[in-house]
């Protein structure tokens, strides 16, 4: 064995260390073990300190910069001079949470490294979800305009089943969501499509469609418990989100007019069709998908177990809930003024003078629905807007769009009236000499 080890070149109490160690572990035995100071280093705790306080401080700054004013400091103070090694050794070592707080701001840390509390829904209804997003296709509205389409989704935590949607050209608002909303708890009459009922939990964002009071007063008529996201912290909200990513990867890039980030495509299909299209989209394909978080199809886990909605007694009951508004008005001698308009029927006549409370559709302001004490009196009629059908927000349109004209009107008249009074210019050689910009005293 000694000619051996001296072949190899090693030494000879390295060999008979190594061949002990075999007979003893076998080959495990040879594998090299840490070293019993690994991770630690000579350096003064002082020094460590002052090295991660360099670490940590905003903008990061690199380890070769770090490196050097530990050194210059050490130097100062008589320590050993850190090597590069050592310090990017302490650096490696800082918590990525302290690093993440230190460089990147609370936001930062909170987004990465805060514990995180998943609400889970033990049944249907138990929770349901609200969102809206910018879809990504161009489409034809009403008005034969292209334009980027809004959806509107109420999402059960439970199952993933979609309960209602809404799609528009609208933006986000507190009707939309109450049309969402009246569509995911009645029944839809498609057997494909069973999900409905009221929820206990409503989870949504700080929006202000969201937390209006409208909203907060149909969610107390439905013992409907709301509760929002942190402001700015949209956590727990990943399962509505990812199902928009679903809408967009297996339904919007399909279609004509799908326009990703970037891109403006012309429009292919009208907004009526992608309603359509969508509806088909979740009773024929989403519903029935394998969900790989739940292991069943949205469908199925929600009819699992016989659940029973909880409903509403009628239809009616429902609308004047979300879609009908209340606002309370008085009754004139000539009717109910309301939006600019005056609403009759005969049964005012004997409540005259009373506070009742008024309730109207913004889809159609023709006619308003009027209780006195929370009994249903009458429908009101607009004569003037009888026989056609206008919405809130047109006739705001119409308002604005008059107040232009007239404030055009009247900044071209008022410009017309300052050009005839203003005091008529002098020929060139007989004005005034501009005063020089440098005050002389002498001269005053």
């Amino acid at each position: 064995m000694p000619r051996a080890a001296q072949a190899a070149g090693l030494p000879w109490r390295t060999a008979q260390r190594w061949v002990s160690a075999y007979r003893r572990h076998g080959l495990a035995g040879l594998v090299r073990g840490p070293r019993k100071d690994a991770g630690t280093h000579r350096l003064p705790p002082e020094l460590q300190e002052l090295i991660e306080g360099l670490a940590l401080r905003r903008p990061a700054p690199t380890t070769a910069a770090i490196q050097r004013q530990a050194a210059a400091i050490a130097n100062q103070q008589g320590w050993a001079i850190p090597s590069y090694t050592q310090v990017s050794a302490i650096v490696r070592q800082l918590d990525p949470a302290l690093v993440a707080l230190a460089q990147d701001g609370t936001k930062a840390y909170h987004d990465r490294f805060d514990l995180l509390y998943r609400r889970e829904a033990d049944g249907p209804n138990v929770i349901w979800h609200a969102d809206h997003t910018r879809l990504d296709i161009r489409v034809v509205d009403e008005a034969g305009q292209p334009a980027h389409p809004w959806l509107t989704v109420v999402l059960d935590d439970y199952s993933r089943a979609v309960a209602g949607f809404r799609v528009g050209v609208e933006p986000p608002s507190a009707l939309r969501t109450a049309l969402a909303l009246r569509q995911a708890i009645w029944p839809k009459g498609d057997a494909r499509w069973p999900v409905c009922g009221i929820p206990d939990v409503f989870y949504t964002d700080h929006g202000r469609d969201f937390t209006s009071h409208h909203l907060e007063q149909t969610a107390a008529d439905l013992k409907i418990r709301l509760v929002f996201s942190r402001p700015g912290m949209p956590r727990g909200r990943g399962r509505i989100e990812r199902f928009f990513a679903t809408v967009n990867q297996l339904c919007l890039c399909t279609l004509p007019g799908y326009a990703p980030a970037g891109t403006e495509p012309p429009p292919g299909l009208t907004l009526a069709e992608l309603d359509t299209r969508r509806h088909d989209f979740l009773v024929t394909d989403y519903h029935q998908r394998h969900h790989g978080e739940t292991g069943l199809a949205p469908k199925a886990r929600w009819e699992a177990g016989g659940f029973l909605p909880r409903l509403p007694q009628t239809l009616a009951e429902l609308d004047l809930l979300l879609v009908l508004v209340p606002t309370p008005r008085r009754v004139q001698r000539d009717g109910v003024r309301f939006a600019g308009f005056r609403y009759l029927d005969p049964t005012l006549a004997a409540y005259v003078g009373e506070t009742v409370t008024v309730r109207y559709d913004p889809r159609d302001l023709a006619e308003v629905r009027v209780f006195f004490r929370d009994r249903f009196l009458c429908r009101a009629v607009c004569q003037e807007l009888a026989s056609q059908t206008v919405s809130l927000r047109e006739v705001i349109q119409a308002r604005n769009a008059r107040r232009r004209e007239l404030r055009q009107f009247v900044a071209a008249r008022v410009q017309v009236a300052d050009q005839l009074l203003a005091p008529p210019s002098l020929p060139a050689d007989q004005e005034p000499a501009a005063r020089p910009r440098l005050k002389r005293y002498i001269n005053d």
